[in-house]
């Protein structure tokens, strides 16, 4: 290979990194923020409505595993209402929740550094999410908990799941130490909301003239 044949060779390969040096630290910063907020308050606004989470079976939270079975036997014996009504109420307790992480997010994208920032950029596909949920997954958890819980008590979900899992347990389907309802539904709130925030972070990754910000452009462009 002759030394403009090497050259060429060199500049593909590190092509995305020198996209990348040619954004300041400081732009970094401000597109691994509006990054964020982009896809973080996007995330919010369709989970946090009437079937954000129940309509959207990516995240749709359904029975913790070990009440399947349960399930499927109370739908042949003719309690499949029952079912549908405890899925239901999981998923509202979800939908309910999501508001309240608008403004942690909004606190945790303000609060980001520049270091920070520049090691989401060199991240993999989904960096700025995981991040995102590094720094605000154990505080979120505690605020969604009282939330879901005041929801489950509302319609009575405790009670219903309680119910059904005393069912499965009636016939061997379930052992006595059952997950918590609260706690379930919190944990896999949680898990949709970064799911989410995580579609579109590799929507702005993979077509970021689309988003039409000149910052997101230049420093997802490369």
């Amino acid at each position: 290979m002759n030394r403009r044949e090497f050259t060429a060779a060199v500049c593909t390969v590190w092509a995305p990194a020198a996209a990348l040096a040619a954004a300041s630290e400081s732009d970094a910063a401000s597109g691994i923020r509006a990054a964020l907020e982009r896809g973080a308050l996007a995330a919010v606004a369709q989970l946090g409505r009437t079937d954000g989470f129940l309509g959207n079976p990516q995240v749709r939270i359904p029975l913790p595993g070990h009440l399947e079975d349960a399930a499927k036997l109370m739908r042949r014996l003719g309690q499949g209402q029952k079912v549908d009504e405890l899925v239901t109420a999981m998923n509202r307790a979800a939908e309910a929740a999501m508001p309240e992480a608008k403004a942690m997010f909004v606190a945790t994208i303000k609060a980001i550094s520049v270091e920070d920032a520049l090691k989401v950029v060199r991240g993999g596909p989904t960096s700025v999410t995981d991040y995102f949920a590094a720094k605000t997954r154990a505080p979120l958890g505690l605020k969604f908990l009282p939330i879901v819980s005041r929801a489950t008590e509302k319609v009575q979900l405790a009670d219903r799941y309680n119910a059904v899992a005393g069912k499965a347990a009636g016939f061997g389907l379930v052992k006595g130490d059952d997950a918590n309802v609260q706690k379930y539904v919190t944990t896999r709130a949680l898990d949709g909301l970064y799911f989410m925030v995580a579609e579109e972070e590799k929507k702005i990754r993979a077509d970021p003239v689309a988003t039409g910000s000149a910052i997101l452009r230049k420093v997802f462009g490369g």
